[in-house]
This record gives structure tokens, C-alpha cells and sequence, in this order.
């Protein structure tokens, strides 16, 4: 299994608003490989907001398939040039694309 976490720094105030985006209802959820979507956002920063997007894959290539896939262009259309929505400024400062692959892990044992 591997991670794919998108680390997004935004203007302050912004990551809340934005986390629930990621973990909309979506055709990502029928993709091969895929497992789970999850937001966390990083705590005690006063700077800028920073959410890191953990998207979980069976492995790479299912991830590059998504990544390839008509799906995900669609997902991160950005606005036409010279329409409204591209001249609004976007709330979003960088980001950063890391892949992990998981090495071990352990679960909690449910209670008797």
C-alpha cells in the first residue's frame, strides 16, 4: 500500500473551508486501487493553514492510472482565461506531492 499526501499551504482561515472538497462523493471511489481519502490539517500554525490530503492506493501504478485518467483532469480543471473565476485570487500558497510506501503498521485490538 502506499500513501500519496498532497501537502497544500493556503491563506489563513481557508483549509477548513476547503478539506471537505477532497472527501466528496466522487468516481475516484470506483477506481482500481484506490482505498481511502482522508484531510488532516495541521495544528498551531499562524502563518498559513497547511492540510495534508492522504490519498490511500493499493500501489503506484493505480495511482498513476488515476493520475492519467480523464477523472482526474476533470477534477483539477482549472478556469478558463478571462472568465470570472480566473480572476479571482486562489486562496492556495503551494504544494507538495510526497509518496510514501507503508513499511509497517499496527491496529488497535477491539475491545471484549
Amino acid at each position: 500500500m502506499i500513501i500519496v499526501t498532497n501537502r497544500i499551504k493556503t491563506k489563513l482561515g481557508f483549509a477548513e473551508r476547503m478539506a471537505p472538497a477532497f472527501t466528496k462523493p466522487s468516481p475516484l471511489q470506483e477506481m482500481e486501487g484506490f482505498i481511502k481519502v482522508e484531510v488532516a490539517i495541521t495544528v498551531g500554525l499562524t502563518e498559513y493553514d497547511e492540510m495534508n490530503v492522504n490519498m490511500y492506493w493499493d500501489n503506484e501504478e493505480n495511482f498513476q492510472a488515476w493520475k492519467d485518467s480523464d477523472i482526474f483532469k476533470q477534477a483539477h480543471k482549472r478556469p478558463e482565461p478571462g472568465s470570472a473565476e480566473s480572476a479571482e485570487e486562489s486562496p492556495i500558497l503551494g504544494s507538495q506531492l510526497i509518496i510514501s510506501k507503508v513499511a509497517a503498521s499496527i491496529e488497535a485490538i477491539p475491545a471484549k
